[in-house]
């Protein structure tokens, strides 16, 4: 016999809640976006290292930093969204 208030079982909510964003992806798919997120990290890091070391025109530092940065922080979404599909 089915609970009749199995609409108000929160565990329901719970699990699906707990999937994460990118739970309908596979999971090779996911693995494939870690590598991307990490890749934007790691070039992020070096062209902040190659502007602050080599680039002194301030134009086209602020533009290739600004560029960084923004790579930072799709990187930092993505790997959040990946730690949150993580599998239970």
């Amino acid at each position: 016999m089915q609970n009749p208030y199995y609409f108000m079982d929160a565990s329901m909510f719970l699990l699906n809640s707990a999937r994460g964003p990118l739970a309908q992806m596979h999971a090779l798919d996911v693995m494939w976006v870690s590598f991307y997120a990490i890749g934007l990290l790691i070039f992020s890091v070096l062209l902040i290292s190659v502007v602050r070391k080599w680039i002194n025109n301030p134009v086209l530092a602020f533009i290739l930093k600004f560029l960084a940065y923004g790579m930072l922080l799709i990187g930092s979404f993505l790997m959040v969204l990946v730690v949150a599909t993580w599998p239970n």
